[in-house]
């Protein structure tokens, strides 16, 4: 895959995972919030899943420039932490505390603890600026 086509690749799925992003925080402005809590559980849970949506998008674009594609059955969590393992150790941390807090937590269990969310939202941004397209490297 040359140079180019890999920066447009970059910068489409760069702006659909931003896109998945910009649409979980309006969730969770209709969340509500008093405090360092949220008030309704329903909108946590659909924006922390789309947030972790957005994620996935990073991951698959993330392993694609690596090398990894994997064309049979549903992806699973083994198989992000394997693959992103074996290539980063440090982005690895960044999928455990995501997939903690906004998939678990946040998705399945609806936290309302609005900090653990922003923790998963900072770990899913570090995510997100490893496909960045390269003009916008920070």
């Amino acid at each position: 895959m040359s140079i180019d086509e890999q920066q447009k690749i970059r910068e489409k799925q760069y702006a659909e995972a931003i896109r998945y992003m910009d649409n979980a925080k309006e969730m969770l402005k209709k969340a509500g919030k008093e405090g360092h809590f949220y008030n309704d559980k329903k909108y946590v849970r659909v924006a922390c899943g789309t947030a972790y949506s957005g994620v996935l998008i990073a991951l698959d674009t993330y392993l694609l420039f690596k090398g990894i594609k994997k064309t049979k059955g549903r992806k699973s969590i083994e198989y992000y932490c394997d693959n992103v393992g074996s290539q980063d150790k440090k982005l690895l941390k960044y999928l455990d505390s995501v997939y903690t807090i906004l998939h678990l937590s946040g998705y399945y269990d609806g936290t309302l603890d609005a900090r653990a969310v922003l923790a998963g939202f900072d770990s899913a941004y570090k995510i997100i600026d490893k496909i960045r397209p390269l003009e916008q490297a920070a």
